[in-house]
């Protein structure tokens, strides 16, 4: 099966998208690692994160599940999208945890790609499982001259 790749690099694509997506930025996450299919961040609980029990807010823990899932599947250079996409939360994080987030891509199709997305603690625990379903538009994403 023939899976159609744009002519940009993983890190190319990243830099376009993580210049665009405040939400990112307002997180604070740190891109580790991408590559074609994956992506390896990280970001620190802050105070404005928890929800009020004092742990991390299940919103926070989706979007930074959700934003490495967008770098991971949009990383062969063909617009990609959320088709679908669920959570499971197993442990809480505190102010000044560093999280991990690493996804995975599982399958890749034509049309469609299946990545799986584990948040972990700084001793590795598992603190949620994210698991989504891309949807690859055909289009594909173009260098943009001058980014800052």
């Amino acid at each position: 099966m023939s899976t159609s790749k744009g002519n940009i690099s993983p890190q190319e694509v990243l830099d376009i998208m993580i210049t665009r997506d405040a939400f990112s930025q307002l997180l604070g996450l740190k891109v580790d690692e991408v590559r074609e299919g994956y992506c390896k961040l990280h970001y620190t609980v802050r105070e404005d994160m928890l929800n009020g029990f004092g742990n991390i807010h299940g919103g926070v823990l989706f979007s930074a599940a959700d934003s490495a899932f967008a770098f991971s599947c949009n990383s062969h250079g063909i617009i990609t999208v959320a088709l679908d996409v669920s959570i499971t939360f197993t442990r809480p994080a505190k102010v000044g945890d560093i999280l991990t987030v690493e996804a995975q891509e599982i399958h890749l199709g034509n049309r469609t790609g299946l990545y799986d997305i584990r948040t972990t603690n700084e001793q590795g625990e598992l603190v949620c499982f994210f698991k989504g379903t891309a949807y690859r538009t055909g289009k594909i994403i173009e260098p943009v001259a001058n980014q800052q």
